[in-house]
């Protein structure tokens, strides 16, 4: 099942989920250190993380939704794509929650971060369950693949012609 969003042949959903994964581990890293020695620049870090991973999970969406639509109804892929998708909404209202509560206390001096660092380790453990999901979709059922004619003519899932 190929991929319908391209750029040069290349899918797109792959080369963007990337940026948010980056994103929401800077932002889990930088709010903890903040706990752990109150200076506000990793505060000011995590947030700015924070907001950069929310903007580029929203593209990588995007994207992801244009392939998940694709996938025929009587495919597994389906419910696996669904389950990475919900994964991947939660994750992102949990870091999207974040950006309306800690974006005021930018200018303090000591902001509290302890509702920061929850949702963002919420997110993170979100993230991770549909990056698994998501290699899944990959590896197991090749979405987003392209297959040589000697691979199509395999069935994908089983392995048997």
């Amino acid at each position: 099942m190929e991929s319908k969003l391209k750029i040069a042949g290349h899918p797109i959903h792959p080369m963007l989920v990337s940026f948010p994964i980056a994103f929401y581990a800077a932002s889990v890293a930088c709010f903890i250190t903040y706990q752990c020695n109150a200076d506000v620049f990793w505060f000011r870090a995590a947030l700015v993380a924070n907001c950069a991973g929310v903007l580029t999970a929203v593209l990588a969406a995007v994207a992801g939704f244009v392939d998940w639509l694709n996938i025929p109804e009587t495919r597994k892929a389906k419910k696996v794509g669904k389950n990475h998708m919900l994964c991947n909404v939660g994750a992102l209202l949990c870091f999207g929650i974040n950006i309306f509560i800690q974006c005021p206390k930018w200018d303090e001096t000591n902001p509290d971060a302890s509702v920061a660092v929850i949702l963002s380790a919420i997110g993170m453990i979100l993230t991770l369950i549909a990056g698994f999901l998501g290699w899944s979709l990959v590896q197991k059922h090749h979405v987003g693949v392209s297959l040589t004619a000697e691979q199509e003519r395999i069935d994908p899932v089983s392995g048997v012609n």
